[in-house]
């Protein structure tokens, strides 16, 4: 029997329309391949870094998107994505020219082709540079996301971002999570 995979989304929303968004991606298995926390300091190695430069690509490759706050931890990326509206080819008059990228991203749209570029660049990686090899998909299928309806919200997420190394040893994405087995002694 196949599982069945639990939907995160807010049923009935438009991922396309103009806001923020704060979003959580993982690695798949949460291996941690992006570095390492070191006096609560996220220390990123060549694949880390990789994938900083491919977030900060974003709005230089899909017009109508703008970047905010991002992190890179060992095994997970919190970022927050503006959608703005319609860049400079979304006219329909003018139409989608050949090789760009289509505008009117919804934010599945913009975390698909984030994870395709840096699956992309991370395999080469592995082949060119032996980075370590991630196991089937270097991201889970899903990912994580909060709507930011306001500016005290969108502030109180960025402060999360920025001290997220200092929690790490307390993150339930950290694979040596102590809370973990003791919540699971609970049960």
């Amino acid at each position: 029997m196949k599982k069945k995979r639990q939907v995160l989304r807010l049923q009935g929303y438009d991922y396309s329309q103009i806001g923020a968004y704060f979003v959580t991606i993982c690695t798949q298995n949460k291996e941690s391949l992006f570095g390492e926390i070191v006096n609560d300091e996220m220390v990123l190695n060549h694949a880390g870094g990789m994938v900083q430069t491919v977030w900060d690509e974003i709005p230089q490759n899909y017009p109508g998107v703008e970047i905010d706050m991002f992190r890179v931890m060992p095994n997970h990326v919190h970022g927050i994505i503006i959608l703005v509206g319609a860049g400079p080819f979304a006219c329909p008059e003018i139409g989608q020219p050949q090789g760009v990228a289509p505008t009117m991203l919804s934010l599945p749209d913009v975390i698909h082709r984030f994870k395709t570029l840096t699956t992309k660049r991370y395999t080469d990686g592995v082949k060119r540079d032996n980075w370590p090899p991630f196991p089937a998909k270097l991201w889970q299928h899903n990912y994580y996301e909060h709507i930011i309806r306001n500016e005290d919200k969108l502030n109180a997420i960025r402060e999360y971002i920025i001290n997220d190394p200092l929690q790490w040893e307390l993150d339930r994405e950290n694979p040596n999570f102590a809370g973990g087995q003791e919540e699971a002694s609970k049960r």
